[in-house]
């Protein structure tokens, strides 16, 4: 099977925003006179704010618009964040990018990350003229590794989801893809390749520096 597209997730495989979110979340967390582990933040990492505010026991799980607004608090600060200190896209993603527009592949981006944060991203980095189309988190109802957002993102491109190959960092994202039927890229950015290979990933990458168009039509 050809390959039509390819998803990428956001955190942790086009940039690594990792420090600015752990930032917010504890800045928020101060907001609140709560408390905030390092270890609680690590394993709530790649998640939506609708599953780790109530968690986290800052929210009711059924108070929808306290969930919201806690929500849209934390990603105002991340944002702010990254607009004071910068970000830069990880290493081998622009050259990736530039071989599958080159190549006539579309790319679009399949994310748990709202769709402001982004487009905020997108712009500071000048990578969004190779995106076609976000799938972000106000497009979906389920999180990873539920397959929805994937799913959102290849009919956003118009393409068979069994020819795309997704690109991730997170155990529930390669599950994700992997229920959407897709094939999947995990890259060690977040999580060692011991630990992501129990999810079966097509391939494990330290980097996205040695992938291109001709890897990833190999994948099948």
């Amino acid at each position: 099977m050809p390959l039509s597209a390819v998803i990428f997730d956001f955190d942790g495989v086009v940039i690594d925003s990792h420090e600015a979110h752990e930032r917010s979340w504890f800045l928020l967390a101060d907001e609140l006179g709560q408390t905030l582990t390092r270890e609680t933040f690590v394993s709530t990492f790649g998640q939506r704010n609708e599953s780790i505010l109530p968690f986290l026991g800052w929210a009711k799980e059924d108070d929808r618009a306290h969930i919201q607004q806690l929500g849209d608090r934390k990603e105002v600060l991340y944002r702010e964040i990254l607009r004071a200190v910068g970000i830069e896209p990880l290493p081998g993603v622009v050259t990736l990018l530039e071989n599958l527009k080159a190549e006539g592949i579309p790319c679009a981006i399949g994310t748990s990350t709202p769709r402001a944060n982004v487009e905020c991203v997108l712009e500071l980095t000048g990578l969004a003229p190779f995106f076609n189309d976000i799938a972000a988190s106000e497009d979906v109802s389920r999180g990873k590794p539920d397959p929805e957002v994937f799913l959102k993102a290849a009919a956003k491109l118009g393409a068979d989801p069994a020819s795309c190959v997704v690109i991730e960092d997170a155990h529930v994202g390669i599950r994700a893809a992997k229920a959407a039927g897709m094939k999947s890229v995990a890259v060690t950015t977040t999580h060692p390749a011991e630990s992501l290979a129990k999810e079966e990933p097509d391939r494990i990458q330290t980097s996205l520096e040695t992938v291109d168009a001709a890897f990833l039509r190999d994948l099948w």
